[in-house]
Formats: structure tokens, C-alpha cells, sequence
């Protein structure tokens, strides 16, 4: 990551006054667009992503103790990643760019197919700063990136957008060569890209889990990863504007990403939803010698190594499906505290010929305080209850999102109802809105 120092205080501010308003306005929900049917991410292999750590830190140890712009480390670095991704069958481009009186390099990889007129990127920087390997910043991030570049070919994965892999050098020296990139991408190529995504220290040692809330979609993906996991997720500050998604962002192409932290201290609340060590930072090898193969947490390089997968898969193989037609409440129902009994908010559906398709499609939308506590379900006119949400999220607020239900087996036409319990004490909050599509 970048030295360069950048807070996004107005986006904070802008959002805790969101969060006033919601208190007492309802939130509104965005249309919905296709239900998207996505082929089953893979799980990344740990064991494959710390073998390509393993390797940066060998490149390091040879070439004088670190891989940054300029050393023979980080153009050996490059040759390794380019020499994997040829001989899975990508189109690979080196890119070379001058920095500090030094040449830089670039690596893209195109993966063949997907529609060339949607482009989807993830990528990450190569590079390490002088003083050390730089494993958890950034081989970290470049490690899981490579390895899901790996697995798309080795699911032989036909993506519905085209999907391209970006190496960036020169991050550590002010997003060189990410900005040489996009500044040298012409003003119909940006406006291909539907969006790019970084991935820059996934693997701090004493982790937290922080999602870049930039392009909502984009976000929304990475939470509802960590939603299934049961991991709650925080909205990423300290690594704003100082990594190579600012030279994308820039430019007008929607950008989304992970980060685990780096010299920031981990709060108590932090420590206690996440584990760790409060009081610490997030990494105390931050652009440090001991930044080593030592210097990650399993568990999280493993957990965003996945969550590179899914986002490539959901977001850029998923095949567009129609909605049928839709049935939505926007009366609001307040939810009260527990242990007070759950709450319905029906909807009565009429003019739909047979059962419910598999991909039944329902989109929620609840104002509350704590979305940790709320027990969500889908009930069907014959009473069969499907559900959706059973506590996930933590101590995040709100609950916004939408769901696919296999309610096949149940007639369409009827009342159908949401049904919310609030499980636990002390929070608030209402049904804003849902909605049911056939």
C-alpha cells in the first residue's frame, strides 16, 4: 500500500448522516434488476496461495531482500506470475513505464471470451517497498489475484463479461504504474470496464475485515461473501485513496475491494466481533523487514482468497435472467424488541399461472440498529417457511439485500409474508419494504 495519506471524512460524514435520517425516514429500494445465476465459485486453494507467497519471499531473499520498483526483485517477481498465467492459456501483456529513473513493468492478463464491450478487472501491486519482501503488502493480495486467475482456467470458466487480471508496480512510489495504465487506456476502453477490483494486504496478521464501499453493487458482493460466512464486515478508511483502485476511481470506472488492515489500531470492539489483539495494529510489519512469510493470518488470506473467487464468478459469469412479474409491500412494519413475537408483512399475489419458479426472488429492505439479531423468513400461503437471514452480519446495521428461493413446490397465487423476529435485546428498527418476483 502506498504512502500517500487519504481519508474519505466527507463519505463518512455523509454517512453518518444517512444513518440519522434513516432513523426516521424509510430507505428507499432500488428496483431490482435480473435475478443472476451464477456457476458455483471455487474454493482457492490456502495451500496454492501461500506456495505463491513462498516464491516471492525466495525472489526476495535473492535479489537483496526486497521485490520494489526498480530492483531486479520485482522484475523477477514479474516474470513468475506472467510465466504462470501464459502457461494456463492467458493473453499476457508486460507494460513498461519509467519511474524515479527506473523502468517499470505492468502485467495484464485477458482471459479469452466474455462480452468485450463489459470488462471485468481484479488486480493488485507486485511491488514491495525497499525494506523488506513485502508478503502480507502486497503479495499477499497479488498471490490470491493470480490464483483465482488460475482457477477461471482450470474450471475452463466461460464468463459473461470479459474478465482481465492486472500487476501493478510501482504502487509503493504513489500508484505509478496503475495510473500509467489507466491514463494511457482510451476514453472508449475505460467506458468498457464494469469494474475493477483491488485487493491490496488481505492477509494482516492481526486481521480486520474491511470492504471499500465504493460501487455499491461491488460492495454489496463482498458482503453478502461475508454474510455467509457469518463474518461481519466494516467499511475500509485508512487504505482510501492510497491504492491502485484511486487510479481506476479517478477515471469514472466503479471499483470495489478487501483490505485487513495495516498501521491502524485494532479497537476493543474490533478485537472482540473479530479476534486478535486490541490495541495492536492491524500490522505491525507494515513497510517493516519482518513484513515475511511469518507476517499473515491464515484465516484471513483464506477467507479473501475465496472472496476474490466469488466476486469473479458472481460478478462476472452470472448469466442474466429475466425477472418475471413482481409484488411488492412498502408499507412499513414496525419490528419490536425482543422478546416481543415476530412480525408479518404480507403480500397477496394474484394472476401467476401454476407454482413459483425455483428462482423465486425476494428483495429486502429493513431499517434496523443491530441486523445481527434479526431472524428473517419467507412464509408461503400453505405456511411452508423458507428462510432467508438467521442472524448474520453483526453488529452492522440495516439489512438490504436480495435473495433466491427454490419455492417450486408452493402454488404461486396467495398471501405470502415476511416474517421478522428480533432475537436479541437493546436494538430497533422496521420493515421498510420487500418485494416478491416470479
Amino acid at each position: 500500500m502506498s504512502l500517500s495519506v487519504s481519508r474519505r471524512l466527507a463519505a463518512v460524514t455523509a454517512l453518518a448522516v444517512a444513518g440519522l435520517i434513516a432513523s426516521t425516514a424509510p430507505a428507499a429500494l432500488a428496483a431490482p434488476t435480473a435475478v443472476t445465476a451464477a456457476p458455483t465459485p471455487p474454493d482457492i486453494p490456502l495451500a496454492n496461495v501461500k506456495a505463491h507467497l513462498s516464491q516471492l519471499s525466495t525472489i526476495a531473499a535473492n535479489n537483496g531482500g526486497n521485490r520494489a520498483h526498480g530492483r531486479a526483485g520485482y522484475k523477477a517477481s514479474i516474470d513468475y506470475v506472467k510465466a504462470k498465467l501464459d502457461a494456463a492459456g492467458f493473453t499476457t501483456t508486460l507494460q513498461t513505464f519509467t519511474s524515479s529513473g527506473a523502468t517499470g513493468y505492468n502485467l495484464i492478463a485477458d482471459w479469452p471470451g466474455g462480452d468485450p464491450n463489459s470488462v471485468l478487472m481484479a488486480g493488485a501491486h507486485l511491488d514491495s517497498v525497499t525494506s523488506g519482501a513485502g508478503i502480507n503488502d502486497n503479495g499477499s493480495g497479488s498471490a490470491a489475484v493470480l490464483e483465482t486467475a488460475l482457477a477461471v482456467s482450470r474450471a475452463g470458466l466461460q464468463p459473461t463479461k470479459h474478465l482481465r487480471f492486472g500487476w501493478w508496480g510501482a504502487e509503493e512510489l504513489g500508484l505509478v504504474g496503475s495510473k500509467y495504465y489507466v491514463n494511457n487506456l482510451p476514453t472508449a476502453e475505460r467506458a468498457k470496464f464494469s469494474g475493477y477490483l483491488n485487493f491490496d494486504m488481505i492477509g494482516s496478521p492481526n486481521p480486520g475485515y474491511f470492504v471499500y464501499d465504493d460501487d455499491p453493487t461491488i460492495e454489496q458482493t463482498f458482503k453478502n461473501y461475508y454474510a455467509g460466512l457469518g463474518v461481519p464486515t466494516e467499511i475500509e478508511t485508512e487504505g482510501d485513496g492510497r491504492s491502485d483502485h484511486a487510479s481506476f476511481k479517478n477515471a469514472g470506472i466503479p471499483v470495489g475491494g478487501l483490505f485487513t488492515g495495516a498501521s491502524n489500531t485494532k479497537s476493543s470492539a474490533q478485537a472482540q466481533k473479530w479476534g486478535g489483539t486490541a490495541g495492536q495494529a492491524f500490522d505491525r510489519c507494515y513497510h517493516s523487514s519482518c513484513d515475511s512469510t511469518a507476517n499473515i493470518n491464515d484465516t484471513a488470506l483464506d477467507r479473501n482468497a475465496d472472496a476474490v473467487a466469488y466476486a469473479i464468478w458472481n460478478l462476472g459469469a452470472g448469466t442474466p435472467v429475466p425477472p418475471g412479474q413482481s409484488f411488492e409491500s412498502t408499507t412499513d412494519v414496525n419490528i419490536p424488541d425482543s422478546p416481543a413475537a415476530a412480525v408479518n408483512s404480507p403480500i397477496t399475489v394474484s394472476g401467476v399461472a401454476g407454482n413459483a419458479p425455483a428462482t423465486t426472488k425476494v428483495d429486502v429492505n429493513i431499517v434496523h440498529t443491530y441486523r445481527g439479531d434479526l431472524v428473517v423468513d419467507l412464509v408461503a400461503p400453505d405456511g411452508t417457511v423458507y428462510n432467508l437471514h438467521n442472524r448474520a452480519g453483526g453488529s452492522a446495521d440495516n439489512l438490504v439485500q436480495s435473495y433466491t428461493v427454490n419455492a417450486s413446490s408452493e402454488v404461486a397465487n396467495g398471501v405470502w409474508n415476511l416474517r421478522v423476529k428480533d432475537a436479541a435485546a437493546q436494538d430497533v428498527g422496521y420493515i421498510n419494504s420487500w418485494k416478491i418476483t416470479f
